[in-house]
């Protein structure tokens, strides 16, 4: 008995679970709900420290913190961060005592950023508090705080997006996105399911 041929190809099938694709028109963008926190004169000031001295290699790592504190950030005690590193608003800072940053780490927070005592945020990690409602034409803002516990530890080129708190001794392994929590010590690589 000769098999039933199958139908030609009548084009791209619609899955059960299709959605709608959204029509961007970033043009109407509002920002709405966004506070950055501080007048736009602070804001100047911080950048401008940050991109002319902060961040530079022949800044002395021991004043680092310090001038973080100036700017309204809690910064713990023996709190080492090396040169290239970014923090967008120090005034949403919090960092506990014997934290290491390392060279080129971003710490894009929008929303508050608190990492716990005993943490290694490795070489170009970036900690994103910032992000963008999918579904919304205008893209607004859909940012939320990350909180890493302590003794935990981002490894170097990880990321770890808006609203995830890494658990207490933890590790976000190199290369490895967090997109959800980590809980208290796991460890996820960038080999495995996020």
């Amino acid at each position: 008995m000769a098999e039933a041929a199958a139908p030609p190809d009548s084009g791209p099938r619609e899955r059960p679970d299709h959605r709608a694709v959204v029509e961007r028109s970033l043009r109407g963008f509002t920002g709405a709900g966004y506070d950055k926190g501080r007048p736009w004169l602070v804001q100047a000031a911080w950048f401008a420290v940050l991109h002319l001295a902060f961040s530079r290699w022949w800044f002395p790592a021991r004043w680092r913190p310090a001038v973080l504190r100036l700017f309204g950030a809690r910064v713990g005690r023996r709190v080492l961060i090396r040169h290239g590193v970014r923090v967008h608003w120090p005034w949403r800072l919090r960092i506990g005592d014997d934290v290491w940053i390392g060279e080129g780490a971003w710490l894009l927070n929008l929303q508050q950023i608190t990492i716990g005592s005993d943490v290694c945020v490795s070489q170009d990690a970036l900690l994103c508090t910032g992000s963008h409602q999918h579904r919304s034409p205008t893209m607004e803002f859909d940012n939320g705080p990350i909180q890493l516990e302590p003794g935990s530890w981002v490894a170097a080129r990880a990321v770890v997006l808006r609203g995830v708190t890494v658990g207490r001794g933890a590790v976000v392994g190199a290369s490895a996105v967090a997109h959800r929590d980590v809980a208290p010590g796991e460890v996820i690589t960038s080999g495995a399911a996020a």
